[in-house]
């Protein structure tokens, strides 16, 4: 098992203003699945992904990560398990200005002071379509273009889990498209594990599995292929 989610709760604010943004969600996820989790705007699916990526801390539950409870961990092995076992992908790439597209990619393994695998590093450039846009500067890239040097920047680590945020929030249909196809490829040629946030029924059908939530509670979770 390589998510295991335990009675998860969180809320914010105190007696008449208290808000209840997960209420006692659990759900297991396996190594290689792909999965959607939708619902709409304030249903507590963001909260979800925040606190599965090690960004916000449950008011209560737990959250296993290849049987490990991310929430033991003090405040620096927390950061190091963000950098080491998270890919995040957001709707707004977040992107360094002033990196290249191929040093935005490698910037989690030159953070984590490591050795780039150059092999690997071509490889994902190539899969991403970037071989002509690696030197340049997010500005003078697309939209499109951003996102995928953000798909990569959240491969490069080879992470445990990709947690996508409405990755294609940003996009026109035909780039949202091609990053969708971007992700299932990942999800079938690296076995990459991949939860991605959306309230786009649509393009939560790609995924092998939707979970649906409703006022912080798991409604339905069903397997579609």
């Amino acid at each position: 098992m390589l998510l295991r989610i335990e009675n998860l709760s969180k809320t914010y604010g105190k007696g008449n203003t208290l808000v209840k943004a997960l209420d006692n969600v659990s759900f297991n996820v396996e190594k290689g699945e792909f999965v959607a989790i939708v619902g709409a705007s304030g249903s507590g699916k963001s909260t979800l992904l925040h606190i599965l990526g090690g960004v916000d801390r449950p008011t209560s539950g737990k959250v296993f990560v290849n049987g490990k409870d991310i929430y033991k961990l003090n405040e620096t092995k927390l950061a190091v398990f963000r950098r080491r076992e998270v890919g995040l992908i957001y709707q707004f790439y977040n992107l360094i200005p002033i990196l290249t597209a191929e040093e935005n990619i490698t910037l989690p393994i030159l953070l984590d002071r490591k050795k780039i695998d150059e092999t690997y590093l071509k490889e994902l450039i190539a899969t991403l379509d970037l071989e002509e846009r690696k030197n340049h500067l997010p500005n003078e890239l697309s939209g499109g273009q951003q996102q995928r040097v953000s798909i990569g920047r959240a491969l490069m680590n080879k992470p445990s889990i990709l947690l996508a945020d409405e990755p294609t929030g940003n996009l026109d249909r035909k780039n949202s498209e091609e990053i969708i196809r971007l992700l299932k490829l990942s999800n079938e040629k690296y076995n990459q594990t991949i939860i991605m946030i959306t309230h786009d029924q649509e393009l939560a059908l790609h995924a092998k599995r939707i979970i649906t939530i409703v006022d912080g509670k798991i409604e339905k979770d069903e397997v579609i292929r």
